[in-house]
């Protein structure tokens, strides 16, 4: 653990906590064991810290576009991403690796992570760690604007004389509090994306935003 220790930099002074951010549910059933209730904690730790650094670094934009922003810097593509530049995913402790190549596992242990070193120190430690882990991925978001991905979407679509585009939530994963769409919207049966969230609305935002991209490919 002090290698992962070095590479999250920071040291816990209750090790155990790092442990338990690492532990799968499919190890052992006890809350208090696996990552489920720092998990909980983190989401919530990186939510307000996101907006947080957003509301600080972007003094200019309006709430929609610190919105836009913040949807997609605490999406679980974005964190599961940071957690394997963390290499998090070596250090899973899961009963098969399947488990640990999941994105939704790969987010829940990495807003463990941030629960735990929340409740190891402070919320300054906490601040801290997201910062210098999520810093570039705040500076890509920088480059141009942040309009609603919705919006623009369907004024690509009105654009190309296409109906309004349609989302379809095609799973719902989790507990009833801490749920987890997925939802889909299309072009055409060729050309789809998708995007996942803690709540409807940020899934259809990323699944919008991910079909922009992708249309923007095709040109």
């Amino acid at each position: 653990m002090q290698q992962l220790e070095d590479i999250l930099q920071y040291h816990f002074s209750n090790p155990h906590l790092l442990t338990q951010a690492l532990t799968h549910s499919s190890i052992t059933g006890n809350e208090h064991r696996n990552y489920e209730r720092l998990e909980f904690l983190g989401d919530r730790v990186l939510g307000m810290t996101m907006a947080h650094l957003l509301y600080k670094m972007f003094p200019n934009d309006r709430e929609g576009e610190l919105s836009q922003r913040h949807v997609k810097l605490v999406c679980a593509d974005t964190v599961a991403e940071v957690a394997r530049k963390l290499h998090l995913n070596d250090y899973i402790i899961a009963k098969d690796k399947e488990t640990i190549k999941s994105i939704n596992v790969l987010c829940d242990v990495g807003e463990a992570v941030i629960g735990a070193i929340y409740i190891d120190s402070d919320i300054e430690k906490a601040i801290a760690f997201v910062e210098r882990n999520w810093k570039d991925l705040i500076d890509r978001s920088a480059t141009g604007s942040q309009k609603d991905f919705k919006t623009s979407l369907q004024e690509k679509f009105h654009a190309l004389h296409l109906p309004s585009p349609t989302y379809e939530i095609i799973a719902k994963e989790g507990s009833e509090h801490e749920p987890l769409f997925k939802v889909k919207v299309s072009l055409n049966p060729e050309t789809f994306a998708f995007g996942q969230g803690k709540n409807k609305k940020a899934a259809e935002q990323l699944a919008a935003h991910n079909l922009l991209e992708i249309m923007e490919q095709q040109k």
